[in-house]
């Protein structure tokens, strides 16, 4: 049982990590509260399903499609409908959640509300730590792990990740130093949905896809965010795995009470911020000048 619980928490921690770190960028640099995050994610797992099974292609091409096909959708819905009102917060956050709301029924309208899947890549097992554990479960962590390499990469050995930790740090001082600051926030969406896209991509072969599918990772996204500390990357990689391994240990520890992961999740999440109300890795929050 302790090797299950290890595997399927690094499985439910990587992926939560992905659109966790992915929400942590745009908030960053742009304060962007992007509800609709999740929705992304479940976007780009139905247009893997549309090329699969509509259009015939593999599944790899399918994946390779549907990131850049995701991504690209973000960015004109974030030109159109949250780049004119940037500035109003509350006016960001409402527009976010109508925008999940119409993928949402987009999906409904489309496929209705069955349950679909794809195959998965490659089939059969390995034995990992004395456990049967599915060739794609493996495959699932590898990309994982390459995509938070080249994420990390980006942000530290580039100059554009120069420039979105610059403006994270100070948005203001980054417009004066001569930065474009709009134009970084476009590459810092772009980057967050192929995130969320890539953590789609993932769970395909999976789980099954239905048009809420988004709502429990949004959930769980938002307590690893407000765990690790708004706006840290690190935070949210860490609050990740923390949430992602509570969930494993109430399926695997009491398999009758597994519909109370979730509250479980969340109540380490409050305990934490009992204690530490700015999260693991965030600051205390001041009054703006």
């Amino acid at each position: 049982m302790l090797q299950d619980i290890i595997i399927n928490g690094l499985v439910n921690g990587s992926i939560y990590a992905l659109l966790a770190i992915g929400f942590s960028l745009i908030f960053g640099v742009a304060r962007i509260v992007n509800i609709a995050h999740t929705a992304f994610y479940m976007l780009a797992a139905y247009i893997i399903y549309i090329a699969f099974h509509y259009l015939g292609a593999p599944p790899a091409l399918a994946i390779l499609l549907a990131i850049p096909a995701t991504v690209l959708t973000a960015l004109v819905c974030f030109r159109l409908f949250i780049d004119p009102i940037q500035e109003h917060e509350a006016a960001v956050l409402i527009a976010t959640i109508a925008l999940a709301m119409v993928i949402q029924e987009a999906l409904l309208v489309a496929f209705g509300g069955h349950y679909l899947g794809v195959p998965p890549l490659i089939s059969g097992y390995i034995e990992l730590l004395g456990v049967r554990v599915t060739k794609q479960h493996v495959l699932a962590l590898g990309f994982v792990f390459v995509a938070l390499a080249l994420v990390w990469v980006l942000l530290m050995r580039t100059r554009i990740g120069l420039a979105i930790r610059v403006t994270a740090q100070d948005r203001e001082i980054a417009n004066l130093m001569g930065m474009d600051v709009r134009r970084i926030a476009m590459v810092t969406m772009a980057v967050s949905v192929m995130l969320a896209a890539v953590a789609g991509a993932i769970v395909v072969p999976l789980t099954v896809l239905d048009p809420h599918m988004w709502m429990h990772p949004l959930i769980m996204m938002l307590a690893i965010v407000v765990l690790g500390g708004v706006g840290s990357v690190k935070g949210s990689l860490l609050g990740a795995y923390i949430l992602g391994f509570a969930e494993a240990l109430v399926v695997f520890l009491i398999p009758m009470g597994a519909f109370l992961k979730g509250s479980v999740a969340l109540s380490i999440m409050i305990l934490v911020l009992l204690i530490r109300p700015e999260g693991l890795f965030g600051v205390a929050f001041e009054e703006e000048r």
